[in-house]
């Protein structure tokens, strides 16, 4: 029994549902309103998109398991929850895989990236678009990580992500998978001793006030992805699509612009708030995590999309 129906149509007017984890003033949530208003601009007032932040629909797998099933329209993912209903995203949660921003962007945006997008449609998931979410850096309570052996012995939460535990446990550190929407208290009763983020999430998460250690080591660039239930976007028309795809689209350029300024801020917000920011010798890092691509290279479909990657 479907928990409630995904889309209305009422007087020939589509709504929209569109569920999501992240705070109000995360960029993401933001280019959603964004596209919100150029798709009832552009469908001249015929769809709109109603939006659910915060976990109200539940945490991302459950929005993922609710597009499936038809009871849930769009979500955001990040990469590290898709891989388990995608299997060849987990190539993102590979650490230090893109040589810079640029580089991401270049994948993301053209041929491999739409590829990706595309085999979730074997999953009843329908790809839309990459939103930037950053690098993701290891932030701790009782002691700053400034080399791979201070994760020793420590408990960091990971997304529910094969991959990245494995690169936890490449570092040294014991991973453990926790929904976001109870990591900090997780973290105050010392469940964990820390995790890793990028640095508008840690901020804005507030997660800071019981971390003051962060550490850019940036060792994951994992995007976030805007999708749809297939459901929901076979019971579009083919006007209704092209219009969906055109709010996307600007939604996307817009949410990197927010996203460049949001990371800047944050990082000046969380010294600020005291937070002591490491900036430690990446290779170091980079060094150790050579076992988890010895593991997905046994993979030939994996090296083959590495491989790629790397060479673009």
């Amino acid at each position: 029994m479907l928990l409630f129906i995904a889309c209305q149509q009422a007087n020939n007017n589509l709504v929209i549902r569109l569920g999501h984890g992240l705070d109000t003033n995360h960029s993401v949530h933001k280019a959603m309103l964004k596209m919100g208003e150029e798709l009832y601009r552009i469908s001249s007032g015929t769809m709109k998109i109603k939006i659910y932040p915060n976990q109200q629909l539940g945490s991302e797998r459950e929005c993922l398991e609710l597009l499936q099933i038809g009871s849930l329209d769009i979500t955001k993912v990040s990469t590290g929850v898709l891989e388990n209903f995608s299997p060849n995203m987990k190539v993102f949660g590979l650490p230090y895989l893109f040589r810079d921003r640029a580089h991401a962007f270049s994948v993301l945006d053209g041929p491999i990236g739409k590829e990706l997008l595309d085999q979730t449609s074997s999953f009843r998931i329908k790809g839309l678009a990459y939103y930037d979410a950053g690098s993701r850096s290891f932030y701790t309570k009782s002691k700053p990580i400034k080399s791979p052996s201070d994760l020793k012995g420590l408990k960091i939460r990971v997304m529910e992500s094969v991959t990245a535990m494995k690169m936890v446990e490449s570092m040294g550190g014991s991973p453990t998978p926790i929904s976001w929407g109870e990591l900090y208290t997780s973290l105050q009763q010392e469940v964990v001793d820390g995790a890793e983020n990028n640095p508008p999430s840690f901020f804005l998460s507030k997660q800071f006030e019981v971390c003051k250690y962060y550490t850019l080591d940036e060792h994951t660039t994992l995007p976030d992805v805007l999708v749809s239930g297939s459901y929901f976007w076979e019971s579009l028309n083919e006007n209704q699509k092209i219009w969906l795809e055109e709010a996307v689209a600007i939604s996307v350029v817009h949410q990197r612009k927010l996203w460049a300024k949001s990371e800047a801020n944050s990082l000046r917000e969380l010294k600020k708030a005291g937070v002591e920011i490491v900036y430690p010798d990446k290779k170091m890092f980079e060094d150790m995590v050579k076992p988890v691509y010895d593991y997905y290279r046994t993979n030939g479909e994996m090296d083959v999309l590495i491989n790629q990657i790397k060479n673009q």
